[in-house]
């Protein structure tokens, strides 16, 4: 295995571990390596300082270093998970699929549950749409047999 820190377009800075080198290029090539913080596959190496230890000696194995914190708006951060919050490549997952909902359905706000009943029995043309719903409003729409998923909703990429 082989370990890189990587570089998107966007200058954010994260770890890579690779069969060898030619899985990292083949891999980077299909845009199969992505940045965890803004989703970019525009990555590269980045220059790295080499661990050389002196002739007998083992590298020390350095102490984990906690992530820094970062401030988010708290009606938006990412949802809590066991163990704790979201991975970062989860949370530019989750950002990408917000993007592409924001872009091809139309927000109800907190109008989703009635417009989606409104959808399935045909009182208004079908489309795709986004909004807000409580536990018992979407669990009422699943009961109806009217189809609803339910994601994380965190920060906007580029916000």
């Amino acid at each position: 295995m082989i370990h890189y820190q990587l570089r998107c377009d966007q200058a954010h800075m994260f770890d890579g571990w690779f069969k060898d080198s030619a899985t990292f290029e083949k891999q980077a090539a299909h845009g199969l390596v992505d940045c965890p913080e803004c989703g970019s596959t525009a990555v590269e190496r980045a220059l790295m300082a080499p661990a050389v230890p002196r002739k007998g000696n083992s590298l020390p194995v350095p102490a984990p270093t906690p992530a820094p914190a970062k401030q988010e708006a708290p009606a938006a951060a990412p949802a809590p998970v066991a163990g704790g919050r979201l991975p970062a490549q989860m949370v530019a997952m989750l950002q990408r699929m917000r993007a592409e909902v924001e872009k091809n359905c139309d927000y109800v706000g907190p109008e989703f549950a009635d417009e989606a009943r409104r959808i399935h029995r045909g009182e208004v043309d079908e489309r795709p749409i986004y909004g807000e719903a409580t536990d018992e409003q979407a669990e009422s729409l699943a009961e109806e047999g009217i189809p609803v998923a339910r994601i994380p909703w965190v920060p906007r990429a580029d916000g």
